[in-house]
């Protein structure tokens, strides 16, 4: 047997040796330079208007705080007639073309500011020419002035790399205007000086621009957490709502399924018909009981045990009050309307919302007094929790809160389809108001 070799022809480049680090360095230092200065350079990127959202502008009146959007506009307008004077006065030169080539660039900023920049060096030349005195090479005092201006908006509305880049090429003009004419055609230069101050002005808006993505990462990253961290507090009231619920619904449906069983033994003789029924309630009721562990028991964590004591109703209030005063806050109730008993979830979320009421008025307003009232109207049940402000002499301090507490009462009134209202009184103090609707029974249960 005659083995056949087969062999593939590399591609053309695949066996070219990998380039040197250098190289891709160098490659990709050309590629940012035609990216940020070249490609293009002339496109239209007007100045946006400043928000006027800080805390100097947003004190001015209406009118006030319009003009004061446009404070950057206004800024390089003033640079660009300051640029022209620098220009006009003191020169040999023509003061109606020497003005216009200084202005313009700066002016440009404000449109296309990678244009600008090509511009103000295009001008730099045409200025030292006209002006007719070479005492300052090649940086003409309006030259100067402009171009200075230029790189530092340009700066400011690009990134460090591209003020990076527009110094470099501002030094590389300066060297070769330098290295282009002898002594005997200028008396000194002034590209050191353009280089120094040049660079002192753009490291000063590098380290702005860092500070500036610094903070808005850390705002990003604070909101994201404050987001995340109401998601998960809203998620873990659900879940204590949830395993309250199936208490509460377990234990009444074991109830009926009790009941179910032994109600044909309190008859005697009872009809086929009245203990299939009884038979039928029990097994419907022992099965909702099975499919409700099931569901509401994955709520459950491993640890979680179920309490021995009852869950809480609106006639164990007294004695969460009677605590809640021990621990130094001065609280009254009120009660109006014909007290009567509602439905476990009215009476477990109705205690809930006021426990957490008043755990808020205890941390956020230590010393303050409050006052819890309860009405129980046609309809439903109204609850309204209010106190007043921290007294200044108080020894413990307020302490601060993320809102959760708000967002666990707004969890279980959303629950039972109710209203609820929070925020600050005219005292200072807090308030919550809270309805909770009750379906209307008749006298028979029905």
């Amino acid at each position: 047997m005659t083995e056949t070799t087969h062999t593939q022809t590399p591609p053309p480049g695949d066996g070219a040796k990998p380039r040197s680090p250098e190289i891709r360095l160098a490659a990709g230092a050309l590629h940012g330079l035609r990216q940020d200065l070249f490609h293009d350079a002339f496109a239209y990127r007007p100045l946006r208007r400043m928000s006027v959202d800080g805390p100097l502008t947003r004190r001015l009146p209406g009118r006030m705080r319009e003009y004061a959007a446009w404070t950057p506009h206004a800024l390089i307008a003033a640079a660009a007639l300051l640029t022209m004077a620098i220009a006009t006065v003191d020169t040999s030169g023509p003061a109606l073309l020497l003005g216009p080539l200084c202005v313009i660039p700066v002016l440009l900023t404000m449109a296309r500011p990678v244009g600008a920049f090509w511009l103000s060096m295009a001008a730099t030349p045409i200025v030292a020419a006209l002006s007719g005195s070479w005492g300052d090479w090649p940086w003409m005092p309006g030259a100067f002035a402009c171009h200075l201006t230029v790189l530092t908006v340009v700066a400011v509305r690009t990134r460090p790399r591209t003020a990076a880049w527009m110094w470099a090429l501002t030094a590389a003009y300066g060297l070769l205007a330098e290295a282009g004419f002898g002594p005997s055609y200028y008396y000194g230069t002034n590209t050191g000086p353009m280089l120094v101050v040049s660079a002192m002005v753009l490291l000063c808006v590098a380290v702005w621009h860092i500070r500036r993505e610094a903070k808005e990462e850390v705002t990003a990253q604070q909101t994201e957490t404050a987001q995340e961290r109401s998601r998960r507090t809203l998620l873990e009231e659900r879940t204590t709502i949830a395993r309250e619920l199936h208490d509460v619904v377990a234990h009444h449906m074991s109830v009926v399924a009790i009941q179910a069983e032994a109600a044909p033994y309190r008859v005697e003789n009872p009809p086929p018909e009245l203990e299939k029924a009884f038979a039928t309630i029990r097994e419907n009721a022992v099965a909702a009981l099975t499919e409700l562990r099931r569901v509401l028991g994955v709520v459950r964590a491993e640890d979680y045990e179920a309490p021995d004591a009852p869950q809480p109703t609106l006639a164990d209030l007294d004695a969460l009050l009677a605590n809640v005063r021990d621990a130094g806050l001065s609280v009254e109730k009120a009660v109006t309307g014909a007290v009567r008993e509602l439905p476990p979830g009215v009476e477990l979320s109705a205690y809930r919302i006021v426990q957490e009421a008043l755990s808020n008025s205890l941390r956020h307003a230590p010393g303050a007094s409050a006052r819890v009232e309860i009405g129980y109207v046609l309809g439903g049940l109204g609850l309204r929790i209010v106190n007043g402000p921290p007294p200044a002499s108080a020894l413990v301090k307020p302490s601060p809160g993320a809102g959760h507490g708000i967002t666990g009462m707004r969890e279980r009134v959303s629950m039972l389809n109710g209203e609820m209202t929070a925020g600050r009184t005219d005292d200072g103090g807090y308030e919550v108001t809270v309805f909770l609707p009750v379906a209307a029974t008749t006298e028979d249960g029905s």
